[in-house]
């Protein structure tokens, strides 16, 4: 079963597994009420999320964590160097939006006081509910599916790929104001580009992103070309 409990902003998806329901990110900070209610209209006690996949530390994907873990017993699994991040409670601003209409987009968003991009960071309580993805406690938990690591919107995101389903989180999107399936931020250019040629060789047939519709792969190869044109946009 697959179930999106996100909004029009970002998804949340919810994956029933042997080991239990998976949780593939959370949204912003404040979002977490609403989410409850989609769990309640979904059917699901939050009680049944035993793990959340976190595929980066950003405020659009780690915003509610606090709260996810506070109503769960559930865990968290990450890259290492999410890590950091989430202790910081602040996205990086290494990179640069990857088109001048995505600068726009990033202008308008601090006119509305979100120009910092921050989020509550982590709890020390729930340090030790991290799960590393390079850890002996992660390689004990046999868990069912296979991690890709993805960098190049961040240097520490992951995606998850489910038979041939791919919860590829930023690595690419679909719809405004992405273009060609591009994410808006991009703090690493040549990273990104390889992190297409790694979904494109594991070939699954849909990618579900953190923001838009899932779509298939063979659009990346459409455009893959294209990411050798990005100009990065600086906002800081």
């Amino acid at each position: 079963m697959i179930c999106n409990l996100g909004n029009r902003v970002v998804n949340n998806y919810l994956i029933s597994s042997d080991l239990g329901t998976i949780l593939v990110d959370t949204g912003y900070d404040g979002s977490f009420p609403r989410f409850l209610k989609m769990l309640k209209k979904n059917g699901v006690d939050p009680k049944e999320i035993r793990f959340v996949f976190l595929t980066h530390a950003h405020d659009d994907h780690a915003g509610f964590l606090n709260e996810v873990l506070a109503a769960t017993d559930a865990e968290v699994i990450l890259h290492p160097g999410a890590v950091a991040g989430l202790k910081r409670g602040q996205n990086s601003f290494a990179g640069g939006c990857s088109s001048y209409l995505a600068w726009l987009f990033c202008q308008i968003l601090a006119l509305f006081g979100h120009g910092e991009h921050r989020y509550p960071p982590i709890q020390d309580a729930f340090l030790d509910r991290l799960i590393p993805i390079d850890s002996e406690r992660f390689r004990s938990l046999g868990f069912p599916y296979e991690i890709l690591e993805t960098p190049g919107h961040t240097a520490d995101h992951i995606s998850l790929l489910v038979g041939d389903k791919l919860f590829c989180g930023d690595a690419a999107m679909n719809g405004f104001p992405s273009r060609r399936r591009t994410i808006i931020w991009i703090e690493n250019p040549e990273q990104y580009k390889k992190s297409w040629d790694t979904i494109l060789q594991k070939a699954p047939v849909l990618l579900y992103p953190g923001h838009g519709k899932p779509f298939k792969t063979a659009d990346l190869r459409k455009y893959r070309k294209s990411l050798e044109r990005i100009k990065l946009y600086p906002l800081k």
